[in-house]
């Protein structure tokens, strides 16, 4: 019985650890569809966020804006709403490269060195991409948002593994030294 179950450990550990790698995939797509998008697309997605973005905060915080005054809000603030879109899609593509990458055993500064390239690799192909989309232009502005982001998702990936291999994992390492 303890060899069947080691079994299925490896073998659950060979077919789960390839599919860490999923959501990255997903958020990559996820990105070069929100980079497809036309000139104006973008900007009634973004329009479209602002306002319920500013509806929620209007609701929550008591505020008593009109939706006039909210729809004036959403078109003021555009600019800020894609900036931050930037660098959470980015963060977002960090965590998701970073964590499985993590999980292989790759840590330290070689685990910052190949997310972070292949994430800005990535940032920089995405903003190429947007040359060829009607209404849309690179702007290496936005390779450095998206730069940010996939740093701080890579420390925060970081400091989230570190922690949960010294407080979660450290008991189960200690068992094994015992045995």
């Amino acid at each position: 019985m303890k060899y069947f179950l080691l079994y299925i450990k490896q073998t659950l550990r060979f077919v789960l650890k390839p599919l860490s790698f999923v959501p990255a995939i997903v958020m990559m797509c996820l990105i070069f569809a929100f980079s497809s998008q036309e000139a104006d697309e973008s900007s009634q997605l973004s329009y479209e966020v602002g306002v319920k973005v500013l509806t929620i905060a209007n609701d929550t915080f008591d505020r008593g804006w009109s939706m006039k005054h909210i729809e004036n809000l959403s078109l003021m603030s555009q600019h800020y709403i894609r900036k931050t879109a930037h660098f959470t899609e980015y963060f977002l593509l960090a965590v998701s490269v970073a964590f499985p990458l993590y999980v292989y055993g790759i840590r330290g500064l070689w685990l910052v060195f190949s997310a972070g390239t292949f994430c800005i690799c990535y940032a920089f192909l995405d903003e190429y991409h947007q040359s060829f989309i009607a209404g849309r232009s690179p702007q290496n502005r936005d390779v450095l948002i998206d730069s940010c982001g996939v740093m701080v998702g890579i420390i925060v990936t970081r400091i989230v593994g570190w922690t949960g291999r010294m407080t979660i994992f450290r008991p189960l390492s200690n068992r094994k030294v015992k045995e």
